[in-house]
């Protein structure tokens, strides 16, 4: 075992006596794990508070999980699909001041639909979990390399383009849900997370994910607009920088977008798509009557909020549109069309602007000889509250987010 008091050399508040009794304790308690050093286990009991019971559940959760889906062995045998090496965007370029490895993500430019529809979910939770076992091997490396133990990951967390599409629901659920893989089995990784261009729905993207945020992880997440340079060059020397991003690193072409280290992403061709892809939603089913219309009541309670859809029919096409219910009558929002729902799912989102009822419709009046089953999911994401926009303001470098949406507003609703 390392001293216990060895991690503090990197970066980290010393342990209360308190703490160090939790470590020792959870030293004792996994005795039959090998090689886990005080540097490691640290990791797992902030991950729980320093709670020696939690923290050992969850590191013998996570060594069962790595076994069963043999992590280690991902380094030299897994090369993740085609469409994923092409199209999940993001990628490493070097390392932050402090030596831990630079990564940066372009989640504007992330297709999930497309990539849902390409992919098996063990694909996408593998080439994550690949990502972290290269970050650990770089981590060795680079300690090293620099004599000194090195350890996190810096992450700049590019939203330019990011739109409404990344409120559909099926896609946040899958994206939240490699998050929490990562956190349960690489806790502690994140040192900081740099996120620019942000637009002007983060706060519900934020509000979505809030659940995973911890108290520490919020220290670690610095929010900017497009003015973003001087906090990226506080953290990454201008040769481990894109030059887009107001560095000094290009590809051996001169292209500022690194593009042979940081893929790119765009939309996935529906040559990729698969048959039998995985679908994570769980919708609801309904039955469209022959020659009839069915209405989906959603009530919207504050201005800005998004309501968010997705549906898919059985065998045959269906009209659908939205309304709103204003004095008794409806409002068409998006005119009744029929689309070929059983051949591709079907997804929008609205912002709406008045409060009150909002109608999904599905019609099926052009049909008078066969029914429709429908399978569906609906949410409504309303606008950040005032803890919501406290939590922001505490994040955001330079002001608060009613400043930053309107002097750096890249996204439009």
């Amino acid at each position: 075992m390392n001293d216990i008091n060895a991690n503090n050399s990197y970066n980290r508040k010393p342990l209360s006596p308190k703490e160090q009794k939790a470590l020792l304790q959870l030293q004792e308690n996994t005795k039959d794990i090998a090689d886990q050093n005080s540097y490691d286990l640290e990791k797992w009991l902030r991950a729980r508070c320093f709670d020696v019971k939690k923290a050992e559940q969850m590191l013998r959760n996570s060594i069962e999980f790595k076994q069963k889906i043999r992590v280690n062995t991902l380094l030299q045998e897994y090369k993740p699909p085609e469409v994923l090496r092409k199209y999940l965007t993001g990628g490493f370029c070097g390392h932050a001041i402090d030596g831990s490895p630079l990564r940066v993500e372009l989640f504007g430019k992330l297709d999930i639909k497309g990539l849902m529809f390409s992919t098996k979910k063990s694909d996408l939770e593998k080439t994550k979990l690949l990502q972290c076992e290269s970050t650990i091997k770089d981590w060795s490396e680079q300690s090293k390399k620099l004599g000194r133990p090195v350890d996190g990951l810096t992450v700049i967390f590019d939203m330019a383009d990011t739109g409404t599409s990344m409120l559909w629901v099926p896609g946040m659920q899958m994206y939240l849900h490699l998050v929490k893989i990562l956190e349960d089995n690489y806790p502690e990784m994140m040192r900081r997370l740099l996120v620019i261009n942000a637009p002007r729905i983060f706060p519900l993207l934020y509000k979505i994910a809030r659940p995973l945020i911890s108290d520490e992880m919020k220290q670690k997440i610095h929010v900017k607009g497009d003015d973003y340079k001087d906090l990226l060059l506080r953290y990454v020397d201008p040769d481990n920088l894109p030059a887009c991003y107001g560095g000094k690193l290009t590809d051996p072409d001169g292209n500022p977008k690194c593009v042979t280290k940081i893929c790119q992403g765009g939309t996935v061709p529906e040559k990729y798509y698969l048959q039998n892809s995985d679908n994570i939603s769980q919708m609801q089913s309904a039955t469209v009557p022959r020659g009839d219309k069915l209405y989906l009541e959603y009530r919207v309670d504050k201005p800005g909020s998004v309501i968010s859809w997705e549906f898919q029919s059985e065998d045959h096409d269906v009209g659908f549109g939205l309304l709103y219910e204003e004095n008794e009558k409806y409002e068409i929002i998006s005119k009744v069309t029929r689309v070929n729902s059983h051949h591709v799912l079907e997804d929008g989102v609205h912002t709406c602007e008045k409060t009150g009822k909002y109608f999904l419709c599905f019609d099926n009046s052009f049909s008078w000889t066969r029914s429709k089953k429908i399978r569906y999911v609906c949410e409504v994401i309303a606008p950040d509250d005032t803890l919501i926009s406290q939590e922001i303001n505490k994040l955001i470098e330079d002001g608060d987010w009613e400043t930053l949406s309107e002097r750096f507003e890249t996204t439009h609703l």
